[in-house]
């Protein structure tokens, strides 16, 4: 197990196919020298993901780090990807809801892709999130397999687990952005620990 603040990631799971640990990190911000911690990430994806960057081999991690076109390269692999984050600090689902629906909302104005579509595919992931409550210990989480579309499943103590389904390719993909876009990504620490893995792997 691979601890992230005292959170245990197993360091595989499985989709259709096993996925590798190969990111973890946290979202936090730091308030008056306090840091506040509100969720731990593990990343997870087929190992031969490192056949789609073979470009990038022997870069050192703070290299690929620094290059944007590293991590869109991983957002674009074909391979299924799983994103598990456990809640740390909680907080109102709506709240989490609102902060996904305007970082993906920006980023696919930004690209001009935001259209009618995307705007009712983002509409129904607040509402998902809307009723929820975020209690230490819940997990989200978000699995990209290879049809374009993604799945959110949300899971409580106390609760069974609630699921929704992406169905639109261009929020689906967003989300990867929000969470693998390098200098723009949600967690520093994640894409920096995911940046070095990578590069080990690449590596060898």
């Amino acid at each position: 197990m691979v601890k992230v603040d005292d959170i245990a990631f197993a360091p595989e799971m499985t989709l259709t196919k096993p996925l590798a640990l190969l990111g973890t990190g946290l979202t936090d911000i730091e308030i008056h020298f306090l840091q506040i911690k509100f969720n731990a990430i593990g990343i997870y994806m087929e190992k031969d993901v490192t056949t789609h960057l073979t470009s990038f081999k022997g870069k050192k991690g703070t290299e690929l780090l620094k290059d944007d076109s590293f991590f869109q390269a991983i957002i674009s692999a074909p391979v299924e990807k799983l994103f598990r984050i456990v809640v740390i600090k909680e907080i109102k689902g709506s709240q989490y809801g609102v902060q996904l629906e305007s970082s993906v909302r920006d980023r696919l104005v930004e690209v001009d892709q935001y259209e009618e579509e995307e705007e009712e595919a983002l509409e129904k992931i607040t509402d998902f999130f809307q009723s929820k409550y975020f209690k230490p210990d819940s997990v989200i989480t978000f699995s990209f397999p290879l049809d374009g579309k993604a799945e959110i499943s949300f899971v409580t103590e106390g609760k069974g687990e609630a699921k929704h389904t992406i169905e639109n390719a261009n929020v689906a993909k967003t989300i990867q952005k929000w969470y693998l876009g390098g200098s723009r990504a949600v967690s520093s620490t994640t894409v920096k620990s995911l940046a070095e893995n990578l590069a080990n792997l690449l590596a060898q």
